[in-house]
C-alpha cells in the first residue's frame, strides 16, 4: 500500500485506517482521509481495512487568514 504517495512498510493483513493514523501519530483535529480516492469519515476509520495495493491519503487541514 502507499501512504501519501510513499510505500508503507508497515502494511499487514487486517490493517485499518485507524491503525495507520495511530501508528503515524496523525493527531491533528481535522483530517481528510481518502482510501482509493474515496473519503473515509472518522466514524469509519476502525472498520476501513486497507488492502495490499491500496492508496491511502491522510491530509491535515490548517486554517488561516
Amino acid at each position: 500500500m502507499t501512504l501519501n504517495n510513499r510505500p508503507y512498510p508497515g502494511w499487514r493483513e487486517g490493517l485499518t485506517v485507524q491503525d495507520v493514523i495511530t501508528e503515524n501519530k496523525f493527531t491533528w483535529p481535522k483530517l481528510v482521509v481518502k482510501l482509493n480516492k474515496t473519503v473515509i469519515w472518522p466514524e469509519e476509520y476502525a472498520a476501513a481495512v486497507i488492502g495490499e495495493n491500496d492508496v491511502l491519503e491522510v491530509i491535515h487541514l490548517l486554517g488561516g487568514g
